[in-house]
């Protein structure tokens, strides 16, 4: 059983006990919560595909932590004119567990 889904405009391939990272979302560690936003849903006979989301399905999901990513050096140089600039970003993410998928 598997599902696809919608979440921080991306989409995702999930089955159950699956671990997976996502952009950030809302919620602490521990918490439960839920994507409504499910594009596709299989049962492992029928596929179900919504136009454009299924109806009723819900993917239920445990927060397992909120870090961010490792950091991204931006370095903008400009040869013979003495400009350098170095900057980093970390992108914030949400860890979760796939708990169930019900259509």
């Amino acid at each position: 059983m598997y599902a696809v889904i919608k979440t921080g405009g991306k989409q995702y391939k999930v089955h159950e006990d699956q671990t997976l990272k996502v952009e950030k979302i809302s919620g602490t560690e521990g918490s439960q919560i839920e994507f409504n936003d499910v594009l596709m849903f299989s049962d492992g006979e029928n596929i179900t595909l919504g136009n454009p989301l299924v109806e009723n399905a819900v993917v239920k999901a445990h927060v397992m932590e909120q870090g961010r990513n490792r950091k991204q050096l931006v370095f903008k140089y400009k040869r013979r004119k003495g400009y350098r600039k170095m900057q980093g970003h970390r992108q914030p993410y949400t860890e979760i567990k796939i708990e169930s998928i019900s259509a």
